[in-house]
């Protein structure tokens, strides 16, 4: 997932880039996810710093700015739901989660350009849904089996493929707006320790990996499959290697890819995606895969961050922090891939037709992922100036709220993705069988090469196990 810099224009059918501009730092997605994370964090530690130590040692904020988080409820639960939906407190709580997302999300929404008219019911449908999801998830029996971000996927699906997802709620259907946001909150909970522990290893595993899988699925598409249509090999590849919708999004303006390629590339990422999302951490679990392990690989084989946390979810809590972190380090390399196909596609593909065109470093920082860098800003400031000046007691504190925040961030992320995705649409945009082989056999190829990676890195026969707090 990366910065949208990147448009479909409707009168050439290439995807070209935009110039940036001071007013990208609020008219941008990747920045305003940025500045919508850091409020959170910021009220929250106003919170905690405006609190006071109780006699049992816990910190108790000033204000109450905590998200709302369903009990375990059900049989063989401690707590029924009749007896939660009785509290005040529990509407308070659901309000005040409803008015600070709500009015975050719609801000952002604004600054975008869109209308809020339009904007504001399809969010108040989309935070009912997401409602229904950590509903159903917090039953005791479903709680054991499958986590919440996975009845989010289902409900979103159940949507999409039956009645279909209405045009009027398909403004608050942003799922990379909301995955952004959510995962610059989850940076404060990383701490850089843990970014420096597992920064070799995910270097390795993300940066190694990625450029063989991109070079095999080229060569693979044009020589063996004889596609003629280079600029959409190279989009499914790096869709493929990297992290699916984006990264197809930056390489296709890149390579002057067409917007149906870029379309039937983006189709098969999602297909792909929703399917490895899902049985990926069942299959690892099965294998009895640790999850340090686990998670790595799924951070390097599933296409998109947020699919990528969910997956690590499921996995666990170890789990979700590698594969973050796998998938964080390998968004950087999106816009080097993307300078290097540019270079590449202008000298070598276009046959001289574009032999005037100059393609400079700024290249890179068009397609850099801004969310990411909001994700390592969060930890540094967690971990050099929070930590330091208010100790560790603060930072789990601060933690305990965003944690909410954080999940319900995914929540409308994951339900996103389920609304978002009509297998039957998707299915009408596969033209021929070549380019559902190419996407397979790179996939294969990136799993197993990533696996024989991650395990050389982390199976702690050659390496030291990094330990993740």
């Amino acid at each position: 997932m990366s910065d949208k810099n990147v448009e479909v224009t409707q009168s050439e059918e290439l995807v070209t880039v935009e110039k940036i501009h001071w007013s990208d730092l609020y008219k941008k997605e990747d920045w305003l996810s940025v500045w919508i994370g850091f409020i959170v964090i910021v009220i929250a530690a106003i919170a905690v710093f405006t609190g006071h130590t109780n006699e049992a040692g816990k910190i108790v904020p000033g204000f109450n700015f905590s998200a709302l988080n369903f009990s375990k409820w059900g049989p063989g639960a401690s707590a029924t739901l009749g007896s939660q939906l009785a509290k005040s407190s529990f509407w308070f709580a659901l309000l005040r989660t409803f008015l600070v997302t709500a009015g975050l999300f719609s801000l952002g929404a604004k600054l975008k350009g869109e209308s809020l008219k339009k904007y504001i019911p399809a969010y108040v449908v989309l935070f009912v849904l997401a409602v229904l999801v950590r509903l159903i998830s917090a039953e005791f029996t479903f709680n054991r089996y499958l986590e919440w971000a996975f009845f989010a996927l289902i409900v979103g699906l159940l949507v999409s493929n039956t009645v279909g997802t209405p045009d009027w709620l398909k403004p608050a259907v942003q799922t990379e707006y909301y995955i952004k946001a959510g995962l610059v909150i989850m940076g404060f909970s990383v701490l850089f320790s843990n970014i420096i522990k597992f920064g070799p290893y995910g270097l390795a595993i993300a940066w190694l990996v990625t450029p063989v899988v991109i070079i095999f699925m080229w060569f693979f598409g044009t020589r063996v499959l004889k596609i003629d249509n280079k600029p959409f090999v190279i989009t499914v590849a790096t869709a493929t290697s990297v992290c699916g919708t984006s990264a197809a999004i930056a390489t296709g303006a890149a390579a002057k890819a067409k917007k149906t390629d870029l379309s039937l590339a983006v189709s098969i990422s999602i297909i792909f995606t929703v399917l490895m999302m899902v049985f990926e951490p069942l299959i690892l679990k099965a294998l009895g895969v640790s999850q340090l392990i686990g998670g790595a690989l799924i951070g390097g084989t599933v296409d998109s961050t947020g699919a990528v946390t969910v997956a690590g979810t499921a996995l666990g809590e170890e789990a979700q922090k590698a594969a973050v972190l796998v998938k964080s380090i390998q968004n950087i390399l999106i816009g080097f891939i993307a300078f290097f196909v540019a270079v590449f596609f202008a000298k070598y593909v276009d046959g001289g037709a574009n032999t005037n065109q100059k393609v400079g470093a700024g290249e890179i920082w068009y397609r850099l992922p801004k969310f990411i860098l909001g994700f390592f800003a969060a930890s540094l400031v967690a971990s050099f100036i929070v930590k330091p000046l208010a100790g560790s007691a603060a930072v789990s504190s601060i933690n305990s709220i965003l944690d909410q925040y954080k999940n319900w961030a995914f929540v409308l992320a994951f339900t996103s993705i389920g609304l978002d995705t009509n297998f039957r649409e998707i299915g009408r945009q596969l033209k021929g069988g070549k380019p559902l082989v190419l996407y397979i056999v790179g996939q294969l190829f990136n799993i197993i090469l990533t696996f024989i990676v991650v395990w050389i890195a982390l199976s702690g026969k050659f390496f030291p196990i990094p330990v993740l707090n």
